[in-house]
């Protein structure tokens, strides 16, 4: 959303780089040097969103500051300090002249605003809702009928596995409660404030079996976990992704080359913008990765619970494929991924579309002897020549020839966690 004039300047500035980079060839063809044609393809259509998503953007700021709030005012949706910063711009006031109603520094006001009135307390939140005619009030009956008040229907036993997981990977600072009634509080109350914050359950694209909510209990908490440690990174590094680069991407799968790449991959994504937390999964899960955003920052969690080189370089390309291809159209509601899902919608295909092909680009794939290799030279040549790791290689032969007993050896087994988690190694991931 944008929400101040800083935001639309930004806006019309990355507007204006976009437009210009699509009308020039010259231009384009820089960014994209050496990129497969299947990923330029899938770049071109993002770019193109993502203007189109610019302008409504724009459009919807312009109409609020000119009297028509109700487009903003829809986009903010249920919350509520969104609802103050669109009331303000409905108010046309500005930043400052809402500073001066209250006796405050615009300084403060922007902070505020920054955190999305997050950490206010509750009566400076009435002043300033007072104060842009806001009338607000808390309705018990919907609270207690959440979507998320299904954690009171999980099983016991689920709770319990949860509890220790989190104890396991220290989730919360400190023992937790032994008794079960305060274990379920807690994770009221962890998952309470991810779904108060970052939304309810409702917008995450799997889980949510109506039948039994116990998957969606686990994922929604590895979400908040993942989120709580992207926050940190967030606050640390000020990361900033912009959508017109994309030249980073042939180094990142280069650093595949090298046995800590999961490591240096993670520092590359930061420098572009885009948060990587590894982050295991809760037994019974299923998932292999997820990028969803963060205050807007790209986030990708993976769970690497395989531990192979060429399940991590698959996966984190896949990852990273939403994240440049559905920044507009789909990663504010999240990717959550598991390899062996077998619907695939119009979004997941072109995300494995993008990812196969950065990895190894089909044109070169069709002519490699390696393709009907039945040894393991022509397969660490060819991985040579295209300069990534031959685990990748191997994997995509086992996966075509649907064949995982080939070259079982050679998928880099146990060489990823080792770089990402920084805690005890466990025996407890499932296969």
């Amino acid at each position: 959303m944008i929400l101040n004039e800083r935001d639309l300047r930004e806006a019309r500035t990355l507007q204006a780089e976009i437009s210009a980079a699509l009308s020039s060839a010259k231009v384009f063809d820089s960014v994209i040097a050496g990129l497969p044609h299947q990923v330029v393809d899938g770049y071109r259509r993002s770019l193109e969103a993502h203007t189109r998503e610019l302008n409504l953007l724009i459009e919807a700021y312009e109409a609020a500051k000119g009297g028509d709030y109700e487009d903003l005012k829809k986009r903010a949706g249920a919350d509520p300090g969104l609802a103050l910063i669109v009331a303000r711009i409905s108010n046309q006031l500005s930043q400052k002249d809402l500073a001066r109603r209250l006796g405050l520094k615009e300084q403060q006001i922007q902070r505020y605003e920054l955190d999305r009135y997050r950490s206010i307390s509750l009566a400076n939140f009435q002043k300033i809702a007072s104060a842009l005619n806001v009338h607000w009030e808390m309705n018990f009956s919907k609270w207690l009928g959440s979507p998320w008040g299904y954690v009171d229907q999980i099983s016991m036993p689920t709770i319990k596995k949860l509890l220790r997981h989190a104890q396991s990977e220290k989730w919360f600072a400190g023992q937790l409660p032994e008794d079960e009634t305060e274990g379920l509080n807690y994770v009221h109350r962890y998952i309470s404030e991810h779904v108060s914050r970052h939304g309810s359950p409702s917008l995450l694209r799997t889980g949510l079996n109506v039948k039994d909510h116990t998957g969606d209990l686990l994922l929604l908490a590895w979400k908040a976990r993942v989120t709580k440690r992207a926050e940190q990174v967030i606050e640390e590094s000020k990361p900033e992704y912009r959508p017109l680069s994309v030249n980073w991407l042939l180094d990142l799968i280069q650093q595949s080359k090298f046995d800590d790449g999961p490591a240096r991959a993670k520092a590359m994504l930061l420098q572009q913008g885009i948060v990587l937390v590894a982050e295991r999964q809760i037994m019974g899960m299923k998932i292999d990765g997820a990028a969803f955003l963060v205050g807007g920052v790209p986030v990708i969690g993976l769970t690497v619970r395989r531990d192979t080189v060429d399940g991590f370089w698959y996966t984190l390309m896949h990852e990273v494929a939403h994240v440049i291809l559905h920044y507009r159209t789909g990663l504010t509601s999240g990717f959550f991924d598991e390899s062996e899902a077998t619907m695939v919608d119009e979004l997941e295909a072109e995300a494995d579309e993008f990812a196969s092909n950065i990895l190894i680009p089909e044109e070169r794939w069709r002519r490699a002897p390696a393709r009907i290799a039945k040894s393991a030279a022509p397969v660490e040549a060819f991985a040579s020549q295209i300069g990534i790791h031959s685990a990748i290689v191997y994997g995509r032969i086992q996966k075509e020839r649907n064949d995982y007993a080939t070259f079982s050896n050679k998928i880099g087994r146990g060489q990823v966690r080792k770089y990402l988690f920084q805690q005890t190694e466990h025996k407890d991931v499932e296969h």
